[in-house]
């Protein structure tokens, strides 16, 4: 099966650039769906074309995969159990219609193969068990915690100004930390075979690490000490929520909310549900996968900081 035009949906994203451009490397025909006509302006391919996709709307969905071989997608955390469903229902319907031959959905976070109780994960299941039923060929792939959380307004100045690496992961916490990029490259090559057809491919970096490993490397990229702190998942989410909104109350159901009950999960399972065999994407997939000191390593600190 070829597959030669993609429609990405949130390309201008910061997990949707940096699969356009693994997708533009190598060779396909790419089109981004979008809400707003401008939505490409400040971003690396502003020339892009682009079709309006609204993911809560069948029709929507239907006329932006029109013409297109594969969608290739994340999806905002929707942390409404019910609301995240039918995203999935609108874009399968859509892409059912479209008859697409091939769908690749990057989860975003870890997947169990059952529910959780946790909202924001059991609705990425629902979204998954949609796109299954339309019986197009269908890749999900499932990273564990994206290296690039590191380099957010809510950590990186706190490393570069103090030298503290603050984390709701508990010490012992280990993780197979992955790059965005590793993320974009695993979506583009899941598009290139029909090894991982049908298949929940868990993607995480060549190593797992504790905070205090992920420290180490920092300090060594960075040019200076940088020790780990381990937080309270319900500390992180009110930190996050007073330098967003500026009030230290996490509201139900809000992402500092569902962020908080992610940790807390991880956290508390005697095996960490984050460790992956990166083996297993370079088996399938080819993948060749971004250490953390490389990703580290080419990364301006000290960009935007003032």
């Amino acid at each position: 099966m070829t597959i030669e035009r993609v429609c990405v949906l949130g390309a201008p994203a910061d997990q949707g650039q940096p699969l356009v451009q693994a997708l533009l490397a190598e060779g396909f025909d790419v089109t981004a769906g979008v809400r707003r006509d401008n939505a490409l302006a400040d971003t690396p391919f502003p020339n892009l074309p682009t079709v309006h996709a609204d993911i809560t709307d069948a029709d929507a969905m239907a006329n932006a995969f029109a013409g297109q071989d594969a969608a290739a997608f994340h999806l905002p955390f929707e942390f409404d159990r019910a609301r995240a469903a039918s995203f999935g229902a609108a874009i399968a319907e859509g892409a059912k219609r479209a008859v697409l031959k091939k769908i690749v959905f990057n989860t975003a976070c870890f997947v169990a193969d059952h529910d959780l109780d946790l909202s924001a994960h059991d609705g990425r299941r629902d979204i998954e068990a949609a796109l299954e039923a339309t019986g197009i060929p269908c890749v999900f792939i499932e990273p564990t915690v994206f290296m690039d959380n590191q380099y957010r307004i809510w950590t990186r100045p706190l490393i570069m100004r103090e030298g503290i690496f603050a984390y709701p992961a508990k010490p012992d916490l280990k993780i197979n930390w992955v790059c965005l990029e590793d993320v974009g490259q695993a979506m583009t090559r899941a598009l290139m075979t029909d090894a991982a057809d049908g298949m929940h491919v868990p993607l995480g970096g060549p190593e797992a690490l504790t905070g205090d490993e992920v420290a180490a490397n920092l300090s060594e990229a960075i040019g200076k000490p940088v020790r780990f702190k381990s937080l309270a998942p319900e500390e992180f989410a009110a930190g996050m929520s007073e330098l967003v909104t500026g009030s230290r109350e996490v509201q139900p159901l809000s992402i500092y909310d569902g962020m908080a009950k992610f940790y807390a999960f991880y956290n508390s399972q005697p095996v960490s549900p984050l460790l992956v065999d990166p083996q297993d994407a370079r088996d399938l997939l080819g993948m060749q996968h971004t250490s953390h000191l490389e990703w580290a390593s080419a990364k301006d600190w000290i960009a935007g900081l003032g």
